[in-house]
């Protein structure tokens, strides 16, 4: 579920799908905006591995635990490093 496995590939994986997240935060962004983006994109670039809403929280959740990301006035930013 966290990490890819036999019957889990990469793209649907809580890591990859973090992964695909934190490339999308290049400037602070609302929660919506980012599943907007991610469904956009994964519409055209991985249209055979679409991931749902709460497959997107769980991935958030995974980032805000690690430290990866973080809630300032209501946006998601990048951790600073």
């Amino acid at each position: 579920m966290i990490l890819p496995t036999k019957h889990v590939r990469a793209e649907r994986a809580l890591i990859g799908v973090g992964a695909e997240l934190l490339e999308l935060l290049r400037e602070p962004i609302t929660v919506s905006r980012l599943w907007n983006e991610v469904r956009d994109r994964r519409s055209v670039a991985s249209p055979d591995a679409p991931i749902d809403y709460n497959w997107f929280i769980l991935a958030l959740d995974l980032l805000y635990m690690t430290g990866a990301v973080q809630s300032k006035h209501g946006t998601l930013v990048k951790a600073e490093q």
